[in-house]
């Protein structure tokens, strides 16, 4: 995850450069932001980069700034790459000049500045073997050091991204004449932090989790048109991006382990030997679609039961349960049904604003503009209203929601989150400000919730969160709740966003 310049326009891998643009800066939003989605196609008889892009398109959530797709067809490459959505990104012409039965693609979330297409997944680098398009989701921790090491090594790096350093590395020991897998295990054998990967090669396709897989990638195979049909495989960050094309789930790549998949079908080694599970519990809680599947049961289902664990440690009198669409619908839900106040839909959302570089004024703001949402007054007006949502992070956009629910009619506003206090930055592909810029990390409950001008406060306990898990509590991370990072932090990083004492 890294800061990018803006591109006015797409470009083809290999095109000309593009000249950045000044556009304005949009509003930091109160959730975090996952930083990318990643996919792959392996199948004789399919148009890869075409499913590629409807995996891409389920995937689009976590992540709008950029989208790319690079293909192959009998060893030669094809790319294409672009600032903005899935749907901005590529057409049906674009598509058709993406030939292949191996495909992979990348949607992207840039942190919160400036952006360039030269950043934009998946990584192109050549190799002696070919060309190797790697796509990303995490970050990695050791970035200085694996970059000082390929600057000695007289590498011309073209982009600012951790990503491009883990394709080098790859590339570097394809060059000592290992294979693929072996060279990508050597490879991540010097990355420490999170690393979700699918990689395409003129071969044959991999898929690469870290050994504590914090991001999430998962399995699936699609129907073969032909009795004989050789099996075809889909790689993809979460099982929404299955569905899209008719896949089948089949499991997840685990902590630790890589698959490869070529004409001989799919082959696994476990490269890690102390693989310790912790997948991100912000993935159950926000980023992932609530139809993805997680631990052999929709999201949509963890989601509502921590809306009734919510319920359960936080009783208030009131008389509707109202969500913030759309991240905060099934916790309001369980909420509602656990507490037997009615639900109502409260807010309404504008789903086609998506992520927008115009913004508006300051007069505007000071107007009241809402691109967002929209509250319906003769629901909210002389009701005590219990408002849920996922996390507070920097609490402005939740003070400006109770302030429109005031407006509306509401008498009192109890808000109710059903996760803990966000206090800690993540280190592994969140984008998060640093730890001074959380409202959690400064101020008491009840000095956040006299910030946002609501009659009550709660945040679920860090118990109650991993308890709807049903699952190992040691098998998540939950660090940007506790500050117990399962990975150590290089102190230089660290330093950059925790608030730390001086030790001078």
């Amino acid at each position: 995850m890294t800061r990018l310049h803006s591109a006015l326009s797409n470009h083809r891998f290999e095109g000309a450069a593009v000249a950045p643009g000044n556009q304005g800066q949009p509003e930091l939003a109160d959730h975090p932001e996952e930083a990318c989605g990643v996919f792959g196609i392996f199948g004789t008889e399919v148009e890869a980069a075409k499913l590629t892009y409807f995996g891409l398109f389920a995937l689009q959530h976590r992540g709008q700034e950029s989208a790319g797709i690079a293909s192959f067809q009998e060893g030669t490459f094809f790319g294409h790459k672009g600032m903005g959505l899935v749907s901005q990104v590529f057409d049906e012409d674009i598509l058709q000049h993406l030939p292949g039965s191996i495909a992979v693609g990348h949607t992207r979330y840039s942190t919160t500045g400036t952006s360039r297409v030269s950043n934009a997944q998946p990584v192109i680098v050549e190799t002696a073997r070919g060309k190797l398009a790697l796509a990303h989701n995490g970050n990695l921790v050791n970035t200085l050091q694996l970059r000082d090491h390929l600057v000695q090594e007289g590498l011309n790096l073209e982009t600012t991204t951790d990503s491009e350093l883990i394709a080098h590395r790859i590339a570097q020991e394809v060059n000592q004449d290992k294979s693929w897998p072996e060279a990508a295990i050597a490879a991540c054998q010097d990355c420490q932090g999170a690393f979700s990967l699918v990689l395409g090669t003129a071969q044959g396709l991999m898929g690469i989790r870290d050994p504590h897989g914090i991001r999430p990638l998962v399995i699936g195979t699609l129907p073969s048109k032909g009795q004989q049909g050789e099996q075809q495989y889909a790689l993809s960050s979460e099982t929404c991006g299955l569905d899209i094309i008719g896949a089948t789930y089949l499991r997840d790549v685990l902590p630790g382990e890589l698959v490869w998949i070529d004409q001989q079908g799919i082959q696994s080694q476990l490269w890690a030997a102390a693989a310790n599970p912790k997948l991100c519990i912000f993935e159950m809680i926000y980023f992932a679609r609530p139809d993805s599947h997680m631990h052999e049961e929709s999201l949509y289902s963890y989601r509502l039961r921590l809306g009734k664990y919510l319920a359960q440690e936080s009783q208030v009198e009131a008389d509707l349960v109202i969500a913030v669409p759309d991240s905060g619908v099934p916790a309001a839900i369980g909420f509602s049904q656990a507490s037997g106040i009615p639900y109502a839909e409260g807010l309404i959302k504008n789903r086609y604003v998506g992520r927008t570089f115009i913004q508006p004024t300051q007069t505007m703001r000071e107007q009241g503009i809402r691109m967002k949402l929209n509250p319906l007054p003769d629901v909210l007006s002389g009701k005590r209203v219990i408002l849920i949502d996922d996390s507070i992070v920097r609490g402005t956009t939740s003070r400006k929601i109770v302030k429109a629910l005031r407006e509306a009619g509401a008498t009192e506003v109890h808000m109710r989150i059903s996760s803990p206090p966000v206090n800690h930055p993540c280190f592994y592909g969140i984008d998060t400000d640093s730890q001074d810029h959380l409202i959690a990390a400064t101020k008491s409950v009840e000095e956040i919730a006299r910030q946002i001008d609501v009659d009550t406060l709660y945040y679920l306990s860090w118990e109650g969160m991993l308890a709807a898990t049903g699952e190992n509590p040691d098998h998540f991370c939950s660090a940007c709740f506790t500050g117990d990072y399962p990975i150590a932090i290089p102190e230089p990083l660290k330093r950059s966003k925790l608030m730390l004492e001086s030790t001078v």
